[in-house]
């Protein structure tokens, strides 16, 4: 078994100090080590449960370019925040790559894109695990993950993003399990025919409600997960619809990258009934580490922000792929520098967590870092800084046991759940 793949690296500070106590053991002369502060205890134990532990992040995107020879995974690739190397370096064991397709117009030309953009990414996905098999392996069930992670391989399981992707025809969602899909994403940005979005967008025609929270076709789509064993993921639904899925799923729900209001007011994030909901349903609420969701911008960043923009003459982030090269550099620049004035921190991503298990229990809790599409906080801004959520953890007390249940164990259970029900459902013919 190679370094990387082994699950019980030691600390260098407590690698230093047993080669010490050997020297001394075997010379006969050499001193003693001095003992360890109470920073190095608590590292070496925050490395000794990064290390024992299954770490999981539930929302890791992917271009439509992932697993080419213009973005492998299996090499380090400084334009994207996860990859192998980085997974391996960082001990990140485990991530649900995501099958995404933006919403556009409902029309039968969009939903036939849709469908074959989430075919590409499905293949992509597939194509990953298989160029580097001897690192990696696609999951298809909870078993599944940790038999993968036991051999010492990363582990890949699938999600998909966006209900969009099956349009109208309810048979897909069938075809998508088939191809790895283990939690369904109800909506994004804009609503669709499934579920009411927490953005609807004006461009879409979108008003602030279409459907009440799920449409009718959307409950079938929660009756068809359950048969299936997928989980049902609420983000980026409205509250309405997040309350309704955990009313109505047969199996615990899953809200696969989100974090709370009380600390953000975003609306893409979930209050306290909303989370007491998921609670009570048997769900869990991953803690999603995408700044502007952990902590809201101060006026003096918004400010700052579209006074650099409005340099270049663009007025939102998408437009910024229209400048030249040269400008789009100078920009995202300044918009990093901007953006270093103004820190959110692994701390304030934690206190997230810190609130979630206060009022939902730590059943319910888990973590994401929803990279490639947004996420990162300073201290965990790509995969290879994984650790240092696991030493933020440690520093607050949380226990060995505590932590397993975050990074993966809750997820876990609720997958198994949803295996267990999709099993009963489909014996009994529902």
């Amino acid at each position: 078994m190679s370094l990387e793949h082994c699950p019980f690296r030691l600390a260098g500070r407590v690698l230093a100090v047993l080669v010490a106590a050997l020297a001394a053991g075997c010379g006969g002369g050499a001193e003693e080590p001095a003992p360890m502060t109470e920073e190095e205890r608590v590292e070496a134990e925050a490395r000794r449960i990064h290390d024992a532990v299954m770490t999981l992040c539930t929302h890791i995107d992917i271009p439509f370019t992932y697993a080419t020879e213009e973005v492998d995974p299996g090499n380090v690739n400084e334009e994207y925040q996860v990859d192998y190397p980085r997974m391996q370096e960082g001990g990140l064991n485990a991530g649900f790559f995501v099958v995404y397709f933006g919403q556009r117009e409902r029309t039968p030309e969009n939903y036939e894109a849709a469908q074959e953009g989430a075919m590409a990414k499905f293949d992509a996905i597939h194509r990953a695990t298989s160029m580097h098999s001897d690192v990696i392996e696609l999951a298809h069930s909870a078993d599944d993950a940790e038999r993968i992670h036991a051999e010492g391989k990363l582990v890949a399981l699938i999600g998909t993003e966006n209900g969009f992707v099956i349009g109208k025809d309810l048979s897909l969602m069938e075809r998508y399990h088939e191809l790895g899909a283990r939690y369904f994403g109800l909506v994004h940005n804009g609503h669709n025919d499934i579920s009411d979005s927490c953005n609807p967008r004006e461009d879409l025609g979108d008003a602030e409600a279409e459907h009440g929270g799920l449409s009718e076709f959307g409950r079938e789509v929660i009756a068809e997960a359950n048969r299936l064993g997928m989980l049902v993921d609420v983000s980026h639904a409205s509250k309405d619809a997040i309350l309704q899925a955990a009313e109505v799923s047969a199996a615990p729900i899953i809200a696969s990258h989100s974090s709370t209001t009380a600390l953000a007011d975003v609306s893409r994030n979930m209050d306290d009934e909303q989370l007491r909901a998921l609670a009570a349903n048997g769900g869990v609420m991953q803690t999603v580490a995408l700044r502007s969701f952990v902590k809201t911008d101060p006026p003096e960043k918004t400010g700052a922000i579209n006074d650099a923009m409005a340099e270049f003459g663009v007025s939102s982030f998408g437009e910024i792929g229209t400048l030249s090269e040269e400008d789009q550099e100078a920009l995202r620049t300044r918009l990093t520098d901007i953006s270093a004035e103004f820190p959110v921190t692994v701390g304030d991503f934690v206190d997230h967590i810190d609130h979630a298990v206060e009022v939902m229990g730590i059943d319910h809790v888990g973590i994401s870092s929803d990279f490639d599409g947004g996420g990162g906080v300073d201290g965990w801004d790509d995969a290879s800084e994984t650790f240092n959520v696991t030493l933020e953890l440690v520093k607050r007390g949380y226990t060995e046991d505590q932590i397993a249940q975050l990074w993966s164990g809750n997820t876990m259970r609720i997958l198994r759940e949803a295996e267990r029900v999709a099993a009963e459902m489909q014996a009994s013919g529902s």
